[in-house]
């Protein structure tokens, strides 16, 4: 049985949203509105719907019998394990970029990331990957949800190379003010 609410479809291909459903002699009627002609109080007797019925609600698939095989179930379960277990590891949001990371980048990335409100100045000898780290922190605060927006003022020299360094590793949506 539908609802209102609900598009049913009937066995001449043509669908209608349920805005009412009446029953005589243990037979269902649905009346409602056309969806290809907006044609308002269709009735559709249940004897004419679609015999391929599409039920979008599990608790619709399980009491019509629609539930997938054993195997299929445990698959999908497993992903759905794998992918929740991968985002309560603690190094949740470091992983992704294509970047080669020194020992001390992820480190830094991985205490700073985790911060409530990090306020850090990254500070070491050229070409030891401060952008990269600063890269990896935006990268998780952004992943786990503790950061929506990020402000980076950099001098106007450096723009272009920050935001080539940004995009190719990390691929943010930035723009440059």
């Amino acid at each position: 049985m539908f609802n209102p609410g609900d598009t049913i479809t009937s066995h001449d291909g043509w669908q209608m949203q349920v805005e009412e459903v009446k029953e005589e002699n243990g037979l269902l009627t649905y009346i409602g509105t056309r969806l290809d002609t907006e044609e308002s109080g269709v009735a559709l007797r249940e004897v004419f719907l679609d015999s391929k019925l599409v039920f979008s609600k599990p608790q619709d698939r399980l009491f019509a019998g629609q539930i997938d095989r054993m195997d299929r179930f445990a698959l999908r379960y497993r992903a759905r394990k794998y992918s929740s277990e991968q985002f309560r590891m603690p190094y949740s949001g470091l992983r992704g970029q294509r970047t080669s990371l020194i020992p001390h980048q992820l480190n830094i990335a991985h205490d700073v990331g985790r911060r409530h409100a990090p306020r850090v100045l990254l500070a070491d000898e050229v070409g030891l990957g401060k952008t990269i780290e600063a890269g990896m922190i935006l990268h998780q605060q952004l992943l786990s949800g503790a950061a929506e927006r990020v402000l980076i003022i950099v001098p106007e020299t450096l723009q272009h190379q920050w935001l080539v360094e940004m995009l190719r590793p990390f691929q943010p949506a930035l723009c440059a003010i």
